[in-house]
């Protein structure tokens, strides 16, 4: 299945989170927190501005991001989970 996001909305895949700590403990599943990194898969085209000006999004598919603790909307796509956020939920673009 593929997705289009609308406007200024974007498709995220969370990144896994590091099961052991730099002091070697393991961290069972039922203690992790679900991720606050992926990597973005689709991104909508923009939003309208109050003139009506299209307003291009910062972020474009491969883009690694941060994102707030609570943003979007989870679903699953062929047994992989996702997540639909807004642009403004998106706290910074991760750069190598």
């Amino acid at each position: 299945m593929k997705l289009k996001p609308l406007n200024d909305r974007v498709l995220v895949k969370r990144l896994e989170s590091e099961e052991v700590t730099a002091g070697g403990i393991i961290i069972p599943d039922s203690a992790k927190e679900k991720p606050q990194r992926g990597k973005v898969v689709a991104a909508g085209p923009g939003k309208l501005d109050d003139k009506g000006t299209l307003v291009k999004m910062s972020v474009k598919a491969g883009d690694l991001v941060l994102f707030t603790k609570y943003a979007g909307t989870e679903i699953k796509i062929d047994g992989v989970e996702h997540l639909v956020l807004r642009e403004d939920d998106i706290l910074a673009i991760v750069e190598k």
